[in-house]
């Protein structure tokens, strides 16, 4: 399993936007998260400065969510989407997408699922809850 680094990760959302900003051809992965990034310009100075990312690291900004991990959130969720991992991920965010009208918006309640996940498998010591993750999903997209 490839698990990057933070340093890694900063990196890559940087050379993503240098290279989409430069018009430099782009791999299918790159596409994507240059997509994502264009839905948040708010976070353009985080990412065209890889200098600036990387010193940066452990050290939050108090009342700002971390760039980074909110991109490679969307790239997880949409990689998931993909491949349909965990079974019935792409139908659940589907569902959310159409009765929220906007995907964008479909992927932040996502993440609240997906921290959420993350979160009680850390805490119990015990592996992800795909199944629990999807129903918490069609929960939302059942919902007003």
């Amino acid at each position: 399993m490839f698990t990057p680094s933070q340093a890694d990760v900063r990196r890559f959302f940087c050379s993503v936007y240098a290279k989409a900003h430069a018009g430099e051809a782009l791999e299918a992965i790159e596409i994507i998260a240059s997509q994502w990034m264009s839905e948040h310009p708010e976070y353009a100075a985080d990412f065209g400065d890889v200098d600036a990312a990387l010193a940066a690291i452990g050290q939050p900004e108090p009342g700002r969510e971390n760039p980074f991990l909110h991109l490679s959130m969307h790239l997880s969720i949409s990689e998931q989407c993909s491949i349909d991992q965990p079974r019935g991920i792409r139908q659940a965010v589907e569902l959310l997408t159409h009765r929220r009208n906007s995907l964008h918006q479909a992927h932040h309640e996502v993440m609240e699922s997906l921290g959420r996940m993350l979160a009680d498998s850390q805490t119990t010591a015990r592996p992800p809850d795909g199944s629990g993750y999807v129903a918490d999903i069609q929960r939302r997209a059942t919902r007003d």
